[in-house]
């Protein structure tokens, strides 16, 4: 048996922190029907506090992965995870709404940094050809602890109460951040134990003196506004999953027992995210890197519109609810795609593109969470619903104007690993 390769092990930390952020992120999901009573809260003021956390989430992620790209995923992405731990714990002694709605907008300001972080690693660790499958890997995490959420929070809440589930989540980014700050290095050459045989697979050059990404270079390449237009879109229909669809069942589909399918979107979407990075680096192989990544995301982003649209006119409850995870599933598809574009124009800016680009998907999530309520009581479930589908289908036509071939700092394409 081959021994576990150095970036493996880089990937297998990244893997843990991404389950555990989403155990953070959707807790208070579990939570929030105890919270609401506990603390005397109207459903305006709950949504207000979801909206507070991607609010922060988005407008952080330029500088965190900006902090990244300057001092490396190391210091940053332990900052990161100490930061939303200890906010996660804060979450279980708020007494008030207002102490709520600030606890919440702290965790989003420190949790932002996680993917742009995570992508910077994987930009330093990973060969070429091998960056779209360990982004997948990544995202194949979140949606894994999405899916476990309600199965771990739910039975420690019925035991302890709300309060305590919150503290011990808090706990669980300690164990993993002291570890990654031992153990971890910014680039592979810095690393005791890292083979040469390695080293020249991932093409490590080692450190390079830090130079700032020019804004007014970012802000006039027409392919990072592409970029960012893409995300933006797609996140409308992505957020919404994560906090509308269990209501929507409900409501406008009478699925009492939705608890029953919760998980089924998630767990299909972990599936597509693996299924998406090894698609995308093959096909990057087979017709290069443009039409490669672009195929990707244009498939998958009209396929999830579509998904959606169906699952509006199914009269049938459980395939209207498989459409739905369909939907989800091959929009997560297009994730490890999206991410390694990032690393495809950005290079030694990785962090700094893969804010920018999840940044603007983040104001798609605030304007998502704060206005479909309203939209839903003006023109009842399946038009928002329609709307979501819209924006989708739009994601994949701007996939028309990304090209990943297009460098923001024009750098040397490295070539494809060997394959072994």
């Amino acid at each position: 048996m081959a021994a576990i390769r150095a970036r493996h092990k880089v990937l297998g930390m990244l893997f843990l922190a991404s389950i555990v952020t989403y155990l953070d992120r959707i807790s208070i999901a579990a939570a929030a029907p105890h919270m609401k009573e506990d603390l005397g809260l109207t459903t305006a003021q709950m949504g207000y506090v979801f909206s507070a956390f991607v609010f922060a989430y988005g407008i952080f992620e330029i500088p965190s992965g900006w902090l990244g790209d300057r001092f490396g995923p190391r210091r940053v992405l332990t900052r990161v995870v100490l930061w939303w731990s200890a906010f996660t714990a804060a979450t279980g002694a708020v007494r008030s709404y207002f102490s709520l709605l600030a606890c919440r907008f702290l965790f989003g300001a420190g949790e932002a940094g996680f993917f742009p972080n995570s992508s910077c690693a994987i930009s330093r660790w990973f060969p070429f050809g091998e960056r779209a499958r360990a982004q997948g890997i990544v995202w194949t995490a979140s949606r894994l602890g999405a899916a476990l959420t309600p199965a771990i929070a739910l039975p420690l809440q019925a035991w302890l109460g709300w309060r305590p589930v919150f503290f011990l989540f808090g706990a669980t980014g300690l164990l993993w951040a002291i570890p990654w700050y031992l153990w971890f290095r910014d680039y592979p050459g810095q690393k005791a134990g890292v083979s040469a045989p390695e080293l020249l697979e991932i093409g490590e050059s080692g450190p390079a003196p830090h130079a700032s990404l020019s804004w007014k270079v970012a802000l006039s390449s027409a392919n990072l506004w592409a970029v960012m237009l893409m995300y933006h879109t797609y996140c409308y229909a992505a957020y919404w999953f994560f906090s509308w669809m269990p209501t929507y069942l409900v409501k406008a589909k009478g699925i009492e027992a939705f608890a029953t399918y919760a998980a089924l979107p998630y767990l299909m979407g972990a599936a597509a995210n693996v299924a998406g990075g090894y698609t995308s680096d093959f096909m990057v192989r087979k017709v290069g890197l443009k039409w490669g990544r672009r195929s990707v995301g244009l498939v998958s982003m009209a396929s999830a519109g579509g998904f959606m649209l169906l699952s509006i006119i199914l009269q049938n409850k459980l395939l209207a609810i498989i459409a739905l995870s369909l939907s989800f599933a091959v929009s997560d598809f297009m994730l490890p795609n999206c991410w390694a574009v990032c690393l495809d124009i950005g290079k030694r800016y990785a962090g700094t593109v893969s804010g920018a680009m999840n940044m603007a998907g983040q104001m798609g999530s605030t304007i998502a969470a704060a206005a479909y309520g309203s939209l839903v009581e003006k023109h009842g479930w399946n038009l928002p619903l329609a709307g979501m589908a819209a924006l989708s289908l739009a994601s994949a036509l701007i996939w028309l104007r990304i090209d990943p071939t297009k460098q923001l700092v024009p750098e040397k394409q490295p070539a494809l690993a060997p394959q072994s």
